[in-house]
């Protein structure tokens, strides 16, 4: 007679890779195309300044929102470290690239360079405050959904956005761009992008939702982090 232990199937999901598929692709495309724009524009009399990427990069945010809600903190960390991971290697392919001498017949290479040379204090930066960001914003939201029982999913969506990117802003701007940037339009870029940051997560909410109801349907999952332990450092699910 057989002594082995039926291991139990391990839980599949629809739409948890694509769902993570995307995050990465918002992540990668905000932090190469938008950072090195400023922009500036006129509301009410006011000139309102603040990067390009930021129109774009709280989407990530509302993918962590989404998945920490249907799927759990553990797989919503398995995300945050594929994101990490693919701008780690983005940020080494642009350095190699970039150092990589040009052709004779090749004259664009100030401009390449200049458009895809990040020096090593915008990396560590960006490495560093995605990372950290991130993790907060999957942390507080589980928290609070216990904390709520389930309940009020736009206080952890738009409070977990106000924790993690309160903390992505004041690590990146200050750690890329303090001495590069005069103080006046560093404090105005951080101050510009951060409202814009929450007003995102404030607009998006019905999104938020629509989302979440459609993946707890579908998925037959709502997944609560009261065992969870919460270290960043694992990719155990």
């Amino acid at each position: 007679m057989s002594t082995e232990t039926a291991v139990p199937a391990r839980r599949t999901y629809r739409y948890y890779d694509l769902v993570m598929a995307a995050f990465v692709t918002v992540l990668l495309c905000s932090n190469i195309i938008g950072p090195g724009k400023v922009c500036e524009v006129q509301f009410a009399g006011h000139a309102f300044t603040f990067g390009a990427g930021i129109l774009f990069f709280p989407i990530s945010y509302l993918f962590d929102d989404i998945l920490t809600e249907v799927y759990g903190y553990a797989r919503s960390r398995k995300m945050v470290w594929a994101g990490f991971g693919a701008l780690l290697f983005a940020s080494l392919m642009s350095w190699v690239i970039v150092a990589l001498p040009a052709a004779a017949g090749f004259h664009d290479q100030a401009a390449y360079a200049r458009i895809f040379g990040a020096t090593p204090r915008i990396v560590l930066g960006s490495l560093t405050a995605f990372w950290t960001g991130e993790f907060l914003n999957s942390y507080v939201l589980a928290k609070l959904k216990v904390k709520t029982e389930g309940r009020y999913l736009f206080v952890r969506s738009i409070g977990s956005t106000i924790v993690g990117e309160g903390v992505d802003t004041l690590i990146f701007y200050p750690c890329a761009f303090l001495g590069l940037w005069d103080t006046h339009t560093l404090l105005a870029v951080m101050a510009g992008n951060y409202t814009i940051k929450i007003l995102w997560e404030v607009l998006a909410t019905p999104l938020t939702y629509a989302v979440c109801g459609y993946l707890k349907r579908v998925e037959n999952e709502d997944y609560f982090d009261r065992e969870t332990d919460f270290t960043p450092f694992s990719l155990q699910v």
